[in-house]
Formats: structure tokens, sequence, C-alpha cells
């Protein structure tokens, strides 16, 4: 059994619940934030996990989320970042506010949770910041530049975080999800995917743990993970 406290933004089906299931299994006290929490009861009582409404991208928001989780369940010593948004649409046909939006929630978010995550682990002497990317953290495909502005942002973030909280015994890690996701209800790729053309959350949350487990001789700031039959 664990007395770590793992906290999952941006949570949901698909990943952020194999995550949720996996630290429930370890032991780990999970903390599971959202816009809206709602849609997390079912998970909240198979995973014994506590629900916080939190607009990631409001730093008041974020200020008041770790607060909560450290008063109730203690400050985390894993926190794992997974909000995005995107706006998918020719690029003189973007609409300016929505590419804000974008920026708030896949970086801007993601910068206000790593800043908040390691003030608290500074002052416990360690842990583990991760981040969620994807195929666009790395590659700018066409009809989707707000969805790449906010994905590269992330990724840069968590290298220069890695590179300055490393040697305070903070693990900063960033994970490319190049390929679709396996969902409850089905997932669009699906039906042309074919076997394991898509990516087991299970698989995926089980390799998240494991860079959280890491030695501190042998760190992993960055991992990709792909379908077998995925082109790179």
């Amino acid at each position: 059994m664990s007395n770590e406290t793992a906290l999952i933004v941006g949570a949901g089906s698909g990943l952020s619940a194999a995550l949720a299931r996996l630290c429930a299994t370890r032991g780990m006290s999970v903390a599971l934030a959202a816009r809206g929490t709602n849609k997390l009861g079912d998970l909240a009582g198979e995973t014994g996990a506590e629900t916080y409404a939190c607009d990631a991208s409001d730093p008041g928001d974020v200020a008041a989320l770790f607060d909560a989780v450290g008063a109730a369940q203690g400050d985390p010593s894993l926190v794992i970042y997974n909000p995005s948004y995107r706006q998918r649409a020719p690029f003189v046909e973007l609409d300016a506010e929505e590419v804000r939006k974008s920026l708030m929630i896949t970086c801007y978010g993601g910068f206000l949770v790593g800043q908040a995550a390691a003030k608290r682990m500074l002052v416990a002497g360690g842990g583990s910041i991760q981040f969620t990317g994807a195929s666009a953290s790395v590659k700018g495909y066409k009809l989707s530049a707000p969805f790449a502005m906010g994905k590269f942002g992330l990724r840069g973030l968590a290298q220069s975080m890695a590179r300055e909280l490393a040697p305070e015994n903070i693990h900063v890690a960033h994970f490319i999800i190049d390929g679709g996701i396996e969902k409850d209800g089905g997932h669009p790729r699906a039906q042309n995917a074919g076997e394991d053309g898509l990516l087991d959350p299970d698989a995926i949350a089980q390799t998240y743990l494991q860079i959280h487990d890491q030695h501190r001789s042998a760190w992993t700031w960055e991992v990709e993970l792909r379908p077998w039959t995925e082109n790179f």
C-alpha cells in the first residue's frame, strides 16, 4: 500500500480513468479534477477518489484545487495534466477566441498546474509532474494550428521544467501519445484501425506509472507511445 496522493487534472473517461484505476490499485489516494464533476461519479465510486471542480486555465481555481487536495488528501506526489482543446479549421478561417481558448487550456493551464505542483514538491523534497502531449507536440498538421501551438508550448514547458527541477528531485515528464486512444463506446478511427491499432489506455497508464517509479539515476523526461501500426 502507498501513502501517496495522485492528482489527475482534466479527468474523464479513457486515459484519465485508466490512470485513476491504476493509481487506486497501487493504494494511492486519488484526486480527480475537471471543469464539471458530474461525469466523474462512477469513476470516483469505483476508485474511492475525491472529485474537485477546477478550470485549469484559471489561476484562482488552480490555487484553490491544490489547497483543497492538500487539506483533504495530502499534497500530491504525482500530478498529471491531461486537458487540451482544439479548433480544426483552415488557417484563414480560425476564430481568434477559439485559438485563445486552445492556448489557455492546452498550454497555459499546464503552466498553472505545473507551477502549483512544483511549489509543493519543493517543500516536500520531490515528486513527479507529468504532461500528456500528442503527435501535434512535434508535428504541426494542416487545419490544426491551434492544437499544434498549444501542444508545442506544453512540450517546451515540460522540457524547461525538467531541466530546472530535476536537481530538486522533481521528475518532470512529457508523453507524446501518437495515435488514437481506445474509448468506451468506440473511437471514430476504430473501424479501420485493425487489431491493436489504437492505444490501450491501460497500457498507457502503466507507462505513466513506470516513469513515476523510475530511479533518479535513470530518469526519462520524454517518451513516445504509439500503436505498432502507426506511421511516424
